[in-house]
């Protein structure tokens, strides 16, 4: 018991337990020799309770046979089915011989309804396992082995002493460690597992060659396999490394902790984690992995559209847990209430940086001075900004009075803005029309949407001034076939992305929407729904939805760059960073986007 109580001290969040019941929790263990091979439960098998890997691995399969994941000391399985109906929701075999701990059911439910930390521990463990969601947002059916490589490789010459060998190996705080001639070409691996059960379990000479312990001549793969070659590999195989070899020479190694990184940061892992958190930092340390999900999801493939929706469903879930919160706090609010969001939030194209754009929208019988609006809207709006959504510059948050009121106020001012366009009214008219539902009663919103969209697009003087402001943001294009970039300072020779890029085509989008009538907020799906409705002509329509793709897909690509870089992502792209044939593309599509700015503004004298 108390060498059982020892090992678990040590992790999460059996350290969270006071000393005495982390003593009688040692007690209810039960420990178990397991083999190679063995299986510890098939799906849907009654569990008798929450395993422990004191030593050894265990490999988790779903029911289509794929690997989920892949466990070694200190991790627990099982709290799913337990969690549930009480029976595997996966089939757990043992992949390397260990001992395992097995906590009872009935201590593991008592210590989720007693300790706060040992449930939401395990609460918010759930999706990790989830194999559906693996496969999809992490892409490895897509992903390149090349982009998986997150460090140098570590390796040692064949004559390196053993000793020396595994400090280095500590040092590095690798897990395994490529021999290769000195030019680089691999003749083996060595692991941990060869450390301790070549030397330490043999009592083998630790100045012996490291060569005499490796596994050589390994089952490599080059730098262009896919993600899913190394899943496959390693369950092929039982082996937890993987070496990556291009025309002979080592290049890096690929572990179990590298596929269970990508497995980790998924979007629905995220929202999961975010919908469990009980605390804004909880949810701080869960928003700080989103660049990571940035970086696997453009290396995956995905398009742009797909990887700003599921970052900004991250950014509702964040949303809708504070809202939670917050009532919890302050308690039941005195009236109906919607926040909404706006900007790119509400477009449903947030990326690797984005602020918050927010407002409440009351029900016209309540108090907007009431207390409890100022409250909520403050606690939201600064957890939105402890988790990286930094505060409006331009205060368009619940926070301001302003933008927090009855549902009656806010018809007065899109009233306001149709019937009397100012330079203002454009640019608040233009934040509004992009408003999502978020959380409350969406119904708040929905009618007043609908009524400001056909008096809007019925008021050509409205519309003009509209097309006017679209026309502000102008693509970054040179006098001779080259880019305007930013002549001095930091950062000379860039563009931006966002202002000059991606913000002209969703002006001139939300521009096609109001002259149609169409509800669409996100940016594509108003210019899918342009061209379908007559708006703009097939041809126009076309050739802008693809010059949006690709200013898109560079953003993305570059802000994903900047983080595998170490550094935080941005809008700034060096147009002369890119292969001469991207840069003659990119340079096309700012061409579709003024010609299609031209077209709108001469149609603009018409309507005035």
């Amino acid at each position: 018991m108390l060498a059982i109580k020892d090992f678990i001290s040590g992790i999460h969040p059996y350290d969270s337990l006071p000393e005495d019941e982390l003593t009688r929790v040692a007690g209810f263990f039960a420990r178990s020799r397991r083999h190679e091979g063995e299986v510890i439960y098939r799906q849907g098998q009654q569990l008798d309770g929450l395993f422990l890997i004191e030593s050894g691995s265990v490999e988790i399969s779903d029911s289509d046979g794929e690997l989920v994941s892949v466990l070694d000391r200190g991790n627990s399985f099982g709290e799913r089915g337990l969690i549930g109906d009480g029976r595997a929701q996966a089939t757990a075999r043992m992949m390397r011989a260990g001992t395992l701990l097995l906590l009872p059911a009935q201590h593991f439910d008592r210590l989720r309804r007693e300790s706060p930390a040992f449930g939401r521990y395990f609460d918010r463990g759930q999706s990790r396992l989830d194999a559906r969601a693996i496969r999809r947002d992490s892409g490895l059916a897509t992903l390149k082995v090349a982009q998986m490589l997150n460090r140098e490789p570590i390796a040692a010459r064949p004559d390196t002493p053993i000793a020396q060998a595994a400090m280095l190996m500590r040092d590095a705080g690798v897990s395994s460690l490529g021999i290769t001639t000195e030019d680089g070409h691999l003749l083996g691996v060595v692991t941990i597992r060869d450390m301790s059960g070549r030397v330490v379990a043999e009592g083998l000479d630790r100045q012996a060659p490291v060569s005499s312990i490796m596994t050589a001549d390994p089952v490599t793969l080059p730098p262009d396999a896919l993600g899913i070659d190394v899943l496959h590999g390693m369950m092929e195989r039982h082996v937890g490394h993987l070496p990556i070899v291009d025309g002979g020479r080592f290049v890096g190694m690929l572990t179990q902790t590298d596929l269970t990184r990508l497995q980790s940061v998924s979007s629905s892992v995220l929202i999961h984690d975010v919908a469990a958190a009980g605390t804004i930092a909880e949810m701080a340390e869960v928003t700080a992995r989103i660049p990571e999900l940035l970086v696997n999801l453009t290396a995956a493939h995905q398009r742009h559209e797909v990887v700003t929706r599921l970052i900004t469903d991250i950014a509702d879930a964040v949303t809708r847990r504070l809202l939670t919160l917050a009532e919890a706090q302050f308690g039941p609010a005195p009236a109906a209430w919607l926040w909404a969001a706006c900007g790119s939030q509400g477009r449903q194209e947030q990326t690797g940086v984005s602020d918050q754009d927010n407002v409440l929208i009351l029900a016209d019988d309540a108090d907007p001075d009431h207390p409890w609006f100022a409250q909520v809207a403050r606690f939201v709006s600064d957890g939105l900004n402890a988790c990286g959504y930094v505060y409006c510059p331009g205060d368009m948050m619940a926070t301001n009075p302003r933008w927090r009121q009855p549902r009656r106020v806010w018809r007065s001012y899109f009233d306001g803005w149709i019937n009397r366009p100012s330079p203002e009214a454009q640019m608040l008219a233009s934040v509004m029309f992009d408003l999502r539902a978020i959380g409350g009663d969406a119904s708040l919103l929905g009618g007043l949407q609908t009524q400001t969209l056909e008096a809007a697009a019925r008021n050509s003087i409205f519309v003009a001034h509209m097309i006017s402001n679209s026309l502000k943001h102008q693509p970054p294009l040179g006098m001779i076939r080259g880019f305007a970039t930013i002549r001095s300072g930091p950062h000379q020779g860039h563009i931006d992305m966002k202002m000059n890029g991606v913000v002209p085509v969703a002006d001139l989008a939300r521009v096609y929407a109001l002259r149609g009538r169409l509800p669409a907020v996100n940016t594509r799906a108003r210019l899918v729904a342009a061209e379908a409705a007559g708006v703009i002509s097939g041809s126009g329509a076309r050739d802008l939805t693809a010059a949006y793709d690709l200013i898109q897909t560079l953003r993305l690509r570059n802000q994903a760059a900047l983080v595998r870089a170490g550094r935080k992502p941005d809008n700034l792209l060096a147009p002369s960073d890119l292969p001469d044939f991207e840069r003659g593309h990119l340079r096309d599509a700012f061409v579709v986007v003024r010609t299609m700015q031209s077209a709108l503004g001469h149609g603009k004298g018409a309507l005035g």
